[in-house]
């Protein structure tokens, strides 16, 4: 997994309503994220594993952001 791919995994991050970011379950949320960011990007079969991975890590962070930005 690339840097740019990294870069605009957290671009549609910020780019959707923490409310939406807040309402998935974890699971629903990892693959709400893949399927945007597989969208823009075309990725292997092994850099969507890795992504998925990536962002299933930092569901904790994802929330915490998105509970900042409602404050």
């Amino acid at each position: 997994m690339n840097y740019s791919v990294l870069r605009h995994l957290w671009f549609v991050i910020e780019q959707t309503q923490a409310s939406v970011l807040l309402g998935f379950s974890d699971a629903e949320l990892i693959q709400q994220l893949l399927r945007q960011v597989e969208q823009d990007k075309l990725l292997t079969g092994e850099e969507t594993n890795t992504m998925k991975a990536y962002i299933h890590s930092r569901v904790p962070l994802i929330r915490d952001l998105a509970h900042a930005r409602l404050a």
